[in-house]
């Protein structure tokens, strides 16, 4: 076991000393993956910790981010754990009047932002934010002092100690879609969500040999605590996902190990692989479906025949070895939350060789209530209740 963690300021310290010269985050330069250490990353971190301080952070306060996942994305966040106060992501693709209200709502004093438009028009709202005042971004040249290099520069001549938050003190707000409204905020101590991280760390054998692509946004929980702290926690690695577009291609390039994604990537695999077979011969037809039925009588502890052995063997060595290929031929998990995931896509995802894993939560349980795990693991459910979680039917 890892161990217990008391707040994410500490696991961000515990693992990058841990994991040193370890790869954590990939991203992709001119076609090339270039890999980040735990020991580069946390000289970040401490280095933000101090240009964070610098403008004024301090215990209690709020740190807003509107940018999709990005190394300075994780760096902001652990630095700003470590001066005690509340990291607040946003969306880049929301809607200004949705980022107006969450920054008054949450009463954000720096707000960093991805791109120069991004910064234009949160600088321009400024004086509507009684509490806002910083506006950054990482768009802008190294030597503005408004740029994430700037504040980085402010951290290396000013150094701020870590200083290791209460567990029930705020570690960020989690803002949910308003379709009823305005959008709402889910305050999430550093106790709810190393909770999360403690009560599954003896269900998944995840070890600094994983790593995920990843794709899922950090500002919502399920990507954020699932992915990128639980993953730190154990010192694994994320290759972070440069477009949409890309996915396919970036997946078979950085051979990830685990897969964190919600149904509509799932049905969205199954539709294309399904629609590739249908354009085969008939007995390749029957013999994916054969494959699919064994592997799932397999999943569900039934004896299998020779023939159907056969079969099974015969259709993963036509095609279901091939689509593993295009995952990076290494997946041994895709966790899929968020929604329900249909059984005949998972049993689908399942016949491939890759074990789904499906779980249930809420962004206010920071996220995870119940999950599948190997050997506790049934199709069509959310599994169980994790470990350090009461549910109570009302």
């Amino acid at each position: 076991m890892t161990g217990e963690f008391k707040n994410l300021a500490e696991l961000c310290k515990i693992s990058c000393d841990r994991y040193a010269d370890r790869p954590l985050f990939g991203t992709k330069t001119d076609g090339q993956w270039k890999w980040l250490t735990y020991g580069e990353f946390h000289q970040r971190v401490n280095d933000f910790r101090g240009g964070l301080a610098a403008l004024g952070v301090g215990e209690g306060e709020r740190v807003a981010m509107i940018a999709d996942n990005r190394v300075g994305w994780a760096v902001a966040a652990y630095a700003t754990y470590g001066l005690k106060a509340a990291f607040v992501p946003m969306y880049q693709a929301q809607k200004p009047d949705e980022w107006r209200f969450i920054l008054d709502d949450c009463g954000a004093k720096v707000v960093f932002t991805a791109t120069k438009d991004i910064y234009d028009t949160i600088s321009n709202m400024k004086p509507q934010l009684g509490s806002c005042e910083h506006v950054l971004s990482f768009d802008l040249p190294d030597d503005d002092p408004n740029s994430y290099q700037g504040v980085m520069a402010k951290g290396k001549d000013s150094p701020a100690e870590m200083l290791s938050p209460e567990s029930s003190s705020i570690a960020g707000y989690i803002y949910t879609s308003g379709t009823t409204g305005n959008p709402k905020g889910v305050v999430l101590t550093h106790d709810n969500i190393c909770s999360n991280i403690n009560g599954v760390q003896n269900l998944f054998d995840i070890t600094q040999e994983d790593r995920s692509l990843s794709f899922l946004p950090w500002a919502h929980a399920f990507g954020q605590t699932c992915e990128l702290h639980l993953l730190i926690s154990k010192g694994s690695s994320m290759g972070i996902n440069d477009a949409i577009p890309s996915l396919v291609s970036n997946l078979s390039e950085v051979k990830p190990t685990v897969l964190y994604a919600v149904p509509r990537i799932f049905n969205k695999i199954y539709d294309k692989v399904n629609a590739q077979i249908s354009e085969k011969p008939g007995f390749i037809q029957s013999l994916v479906a054969r494959g699919i039925r064994v592997a799932k009588a397999k999943s569900e502890g039934q004896s299998v025949g020779f023939f159907d052995k056969l079969a099974f063997a015969i259709a993963d060595r036509l095609v279901f070895e091939k689509i593993r290929q295009r995952f990076g031929g290494r997946l041994r998990y895709a966790i899929s939350g968020s929604a329900a995931l249909s059984t005949d896509v998972g049993d689908f995802i399942d016949a491939l060789g890759i074990m789904v894993y499906e779980g249930y939560g809420l962004s206010e349980t920071s996220p995870i209530a119940t999950c599948n795990y190997p050997d506790n693991r049934k199709m069509g459910s959310v599994g169980k209740a994790i470990p350090g979680v009461r549910i109570e039917i009302d």
